[in-house]
């Protein structure tokens, strides 16, 4: 086995590869991009997936939520088998799968062919972002190594928050389908790219994959979120619901103490033990549950009962990744001057504003309103992420950051579906209860009930946001007292 020192030396001692070091960064970014995009993009073309395919609003859910359940299953697994077997190959083979379920998926006409499609999509991504961290960690030279992760990072940011803007102009100008396949002539030329710049891998371990971890992570992610989203449509008394639920709290945690116990886990617990990687892995989460909230409800108050069309619901939303494209760079820059803690607080109490604000939108807002919370938000985002992105790879041992960027990636798409999942689940559960009988879509007539329950969301979401603020708040301290132990 090629130890972990050798393997970086002999990149950067790679002339060719040093040269053609920021093309591999722009191919690993734009499959980055779209592999996340494509996790939110469909959210604004659900109420039209809906109408097309004659499906309520919990079935079409289905179409975002099987993307990010996938994913999640995948990532460890694909993060693991690319230090066995390549992570630049397992990239490829993710590259390809990921052009081709975007293609399928523009070809559906029925449910079922779109959520297999999805599935194909998924596990491509999966590839991609099990080992994009991996690959700019073993490429680039430790000087310039945080900067090309903090570009991933800050491209995962706009891919997750530039859907429903981009979505909207989409869907109104080409249909629902485009928002799949624009991805194919973008990916192509990125594939033959990649193919060319790309460097062949030169270290493989020989390491066994942790199959019944794999497993077992698989069958709670599956019984978890399935449970959750039946439950939203079908009423949490059923019996069979409850047990999915309950089990899947059991083999968390099994795989917990399983993992714990084995040399080769999928997932490095131990990462945890570090105090600082934990929490600000833990408010990346919440900021992404928070985040996905937003995603998920917005669309539908914009067209549904603000009455604004597709591609006018999308001018609204692209408030908030140009709002972060601004903020992300002044940032990362910020960070240097004043630290990262001071900013990921400030960004999180401007999350915080911007959500309560959303919290007393109604059907009179205006739109120019509107689109300027949404670019509060997505400032409060832009000064959390860069910040915070820095904070995880910077806590962990260089020899680790492989494992620190799986865990990332995992947490961030774990934030996603956790985001939609309670956002739609809460905002099912007041609707029923503010009409007085199970709502699982728009009630016809009724925007108050719609506004009654996304005002409770959004206020929810503030709370989330808060709780991330208080953890970074003890972050902070926590690190003001070790560098005043330290000098």
């Amino acid at each position: 086995m090629v130890s972990d020192l050798s393997r970086i030396t002999s990149y950067q001692q790679d002339e060719s590869v040093q040269k053609r070091r920021w093309i591999i960064l722009i191919i690993l970014n734009l499959f980055t991009f779209m592999s996340t995009l494509d996790a939110s993009i469909v959210n604004v073309a659900l109420p039209d997936i809906s109408h097309r395919l004659h499906l309520p609003i919990a079935n079409s859910e289905w179409v975002v939520t099987i993307y990010l359940m996938v994913i999640c299953v995948f990532i460890l697994m694909f993060g693991r088998l690319g230090d066995m077997f390549g992570k630049i190959m397992i990239f490829r083979i993710g590259t390809i799968l990921f052009i081709a379920g975007s293609l399928l998926c523009g070809f559906s006409g029925n449910l079922p062919f779109l959520l297999a499609a999805r599935v194909v999509q998924a596990v491509g991504a999966s590839m991609t972002m099990a080992n994009n961290f991996g690959i700019a960690t073993d490429i680039f030279p430790g000087r310039e190594r945080g900067r090309a992760l903090g570009l991933i990072g800050t491209f995962v940011s706009l891919g997750g928050i530039t859907g429903p803007g981009l979505g909207g102009f989409i869907v109104y100008s080409l249909g629902w389908n485009y928002i799949f396949w624009i991805n194919v002539p973008i990916g192509i030329v990125v594939i033959l790219l990649g193919w060319r710049m790309l460097p062949k891998d030169i270290y493989r371990s020989k390491g066994r994959l942790d199959k019944s971890g794999t497993l077992i992570f698989a069958a709670f992610i599956i019984l978890l979120f399935t449970g959750l989203l039946l439950g939203q449509r079908f009423g949490y008394q059923d019996g069979r619901i409850i047990s999915a639920i309950l089990l899947a709290a059991v083999l968390l945690l099994v795989f917990i103490i399983v993992e714990w116990r084995k040399e080769e886990p999928m997932l490095q617990l131990k990462l945890f033990r570090n105090g600082l990687f934990s929490i600000s892995i833990i408010c990346a989460f919440l900021v992404f549950v928070s985040n996905f909230c937003f995603n998920i409800i917005a669309p539908f108050f914009t067209q549904d009962i603000l009455g604004l069309t597709a591609r006018d619901s999308g001018f609204v939303l692209m408030f908030f990744p140009m709002a972060m494209a601004v903020a992300a760079p002044l940032s990362g820059a910020l960070s240097d001057k004043i630290g990262s803690e001071v900013l990921t607080f400030i960004g999180l109490m401007v999350l915080v504003a911007s959500q309560i604000g959303l919290g007393f939108l109604n059907a009179g807002s205006p739109a120019i309103y509107v689109s300027l919370l949404v670019a509060v938000m997505g400032a409060g985002s832009g000064l959390f992420q860069s910040p915070n992105n820095s904070l995880v790879m910077s806590t962990v041992p260089r020899s680790q950051l492989g494992s620190a960027g799986s865990v990332n990636a995992l947490i961030r798409n774990l934030g996603m579906i956790v985001g939609i999942t309670f956002a739609t689940s809460l905002l099912f559960f007041s609707m029923s209860v503010k009409a007085g009988y199970r709502v699982t879509g728009l009630v016809s007539g009724r925007p108050d009930i719609f506004l009654y329950a996304m005002h409770i969301v959004f206020l929810a979401s503030a709370g989330i946001c808060m709780v991330s603020a208080v953890l970074t708040g003890v972050r902070y301290i926590h690190s003001r007292r070790v560098h005043a132990r330290i000098h």
